[in-house]
């Protein structure tokens, strides 16, 4: 798993703006994983960003990219607790919510929606996809909105202007280390 892929798919995370993102990449060898993961953790963790694999199966793995200090922000407000609740998760310790949320990934059937909570996504509009069953919804971008339409576009040409920006820096030679933002 390559840097590049981490600017590509993480740029709101790097940079601070964001949570958390989540990204699927190839994955021929688990050793292979694991070892890029430590080299890019030794370069992120300082910065207060952890990545981890969420889930390995059938030659691809599922890429957390976050920053707890901010996932514990998020997972804080009400709305979000009371969901997480529901599904067995313990609000109060982000860790053991990304534990707890790496159990569902491999062993529920259906597919966690809960998993918006751990990008930034609004709690209404994770709870609006869940009761909705992804229909209904008011607009999409990153994610389904069913709460404030206005407040997620800017939200999402946020998220998409810093990818462009960090793509081209990343391109113009910057490293992972020099865009991260330190928090």
């Amino acid at each position: 798993m390559s840097e590049d892929l981490v600017i590509r798919h993480c740029s709101p995370t790097l940079a601070g703006i964001k949570s958390g993102n989540l990204f699927s990449c190839s994955c021929p060898c688990r050793k292979e994983l694991t070892k890029a993961l430590s080299r890019l953790n030794r370069k992120l963790v300082p910065k207060g960003i952890r990545i981890l694999p969420l889930k390995v199966c059938q030659g691809r793995a599922l890429i957390y990219a976050y920053r707890p200090h901010a996932l514990k922000q998020d997972l804080a407000d009400r709305r979000a607790r009371d969901l997480l609740q529901q599904y067995g998760y313990p609000p109060e310790d982000p860790g053991a919510c990304v534990r707890h949320l790496m159990h569902r990934l491999r062993s529920c059937e259906e597919f966690p929606h809960e998993i918006g909570l751990f990008l930034s996504y609004p709690p209404e509009d994770v709870l609006g996809f869940i009761l909705h069953h992804a229909c209904s919804h008011k607009c999409q971008g990153c994610w389904k909105v069913y709460g404030n339409e206005q407040e997620a576009k800017n939200t999402f040409e946020k998220y998409r202007r810093c990818s462009r920006i960090y793509i081209q820096q990343w391109k113009q030679g910057k490293s992972i280390e020099q865009l991260t933002v330190a928090g």
